[in-house]
């Protein structure tokens, strides 16, 4: 699926700013509110998990069977395995795929600890390349020069909700016999070239972590596939490498994902195409916004780039601004949430100071962590809350931006 169709909206884009709608001063627009979410589905959600607690079946039951198969069909592919998070989901998928200590793992340095994390703790060791300043997402162009005869996999990550190139991922994961273990936490319900995201590459890795685009109520993840081996090898490795219990032919860990949560996402589950599509309607009205302000013409604001031909689920609406930490307080004094992903690049985190990386290797994943800012995005977020973001924002740059 490619760009969503434009809204019809009440007023002209040069008014859009500037419409009458005001939200009150005194209230605040948070990054995330779950409350409104599940305010919604209250009912539902009571009657499904009563009837998981009355049933007593609490692991790896009907509902984690059922949503393992629902969400495959999301992905396109044939299997699902639930795991305890989504950082599980890379560490067993890594496994599965047969990386082992020593071996190197080709990903990004701008993303969430767990990506890299995993990495290392399957044995293996992650090698950075650098992110492409308009995407986020890692850089195809830069890979080819960093694989040695060490290397094993790539490891891309969907930032933000947008897919990362992975028709030109797959070309070099196929032309070096390298297996590709996609990162969609925050990208499910993502696509690239019509290709739903964690079904390309030979597994895809999901987190169910509540603010994510289809959230539980604690941690969850899954691995998606469409290799019959990956996903055994898998369902073995959350269960202590057990596929028979009490008889062990892997060296597994415990990470299963629970009846409860599995019940609460089968009841968001039918929600959720309705909900990518109100990120989808929020975010063109933040880019008319932008655009009606002045401030993406002036380039005191970048709004986030949409790969042609692609979906961007915008689990975040991640801007790129001047005077990023000055910007977020005067926002917060307003009563306007917002979040930095990521502060600080993962070559330059502390614990990974032994791959001897430094400042400067990076530059544009350097750039992103100095300049990027998340903006309030959720399903029920409203045009009010929306108009009163960017018009803070607006009045935060004043003349300078004119």
């Amino acid at each position: 699926m490619g760009a969503p169709a434009r809204v019809k909206r009440s007023v002209p884009d040069d008014e859009l700013l500037f419409h009458e709608k005001k939200k009150d001063d005194n209230s605040t627009v948070p990054s995330f509110d779950l409350k409104r979410q599940n305010e919604a589905l209250k009912t539902e959600l009571s009657a499904v998990l009563g009837k998981v607690v009355a049933s007593g079946q609490f692991i790896l039951g009907e509902n984690v069977k059922a949503l393992e198969n629902e969400i495959a069909q999301v992905c396109g592919v044939q299997y699902g395995v639930g795991v305890a998070s989504g950082s599980d989901a890379l560490y067993l998928a890594l496994l599965a795929c047969g990386i082992e200590p020593g071996d190197e793992v080709i990903t990004t340095p701008f993303t969430f600890f767990a990506t890299a994390g995993s990495i290392v703790r399957a044995g293996a060791v992650p090698v950075f390349v650098d992110i492409d300043p308009k995407t986020y997402n890692m850089d195809p162009d830069l890979i080819e020069e960093k694989i040695t005869p060490r290397t094993k996999a790539l490891l891309p990550v969907h930032l933000f909700g947008q897919a990362a190139d992975m028709g030109r991922i797959m070309e070099i994961a196929y032309k070096h016999g390298l297996k590709v273990i996609e990162d969609v936490a925050q990208a499910l319900g993502c696509e690239y070239q019509g290709r739903p995201g964690g079904g390309i590459g030979d597994a895809g890795c999901l987190s169910f972590f509540p603010t994510k685009n289809l959230g539980c109520f604690g941690d969850g993840g899954m691995v998606v596939t469409n290799n019959q081996k990956i996903a055994e090898r898998v369902r073995m490795l959350r269960v202590h490498g057990a596929k028979k219990k009490y008889y062990h032919e892997l060296l597994g860990v415990n990470s299963r994902l629970d009846e409860l949560q599995a019940a609460v996402l089968r009841i968001k589950l039918p929600h959720f195409k309705g909900w990518l599509k109100k990120r989808e309607e929020h975010a063109e009205l933040y880019n008319d916004l932008f655009k009606a302000s002045g401030l993406t013409v002036s380039g005191y604001v970048k709004t986030p780039y949409h790969l042609p031909g692609c979906r961007h689920t915008y689990n975040q609406y991640t801007i790129a601004v001047r005077k990023r930490d000055e910007l977020r307080d005067y926002l917060k004094e307003r009563g306007i949430g917002t979040t930095v992903y990521y502060p600080l690049p993962l070559h330059l985190q502390p614990v990974f100071k032994e791959l001897g990386y430094k400042k400067g290797d990076f530059p544009h994943a350097e750039q992103a962590a100095g300049s990027v800012l998340s903006l309030p995005m959720f399903p029920e977020l409203t045009e009010e809350e929306i108009r009163c973001v960017v018009k803070t924002i607006t009045d935060f740059y004043g003349d300078e931006a004119q």
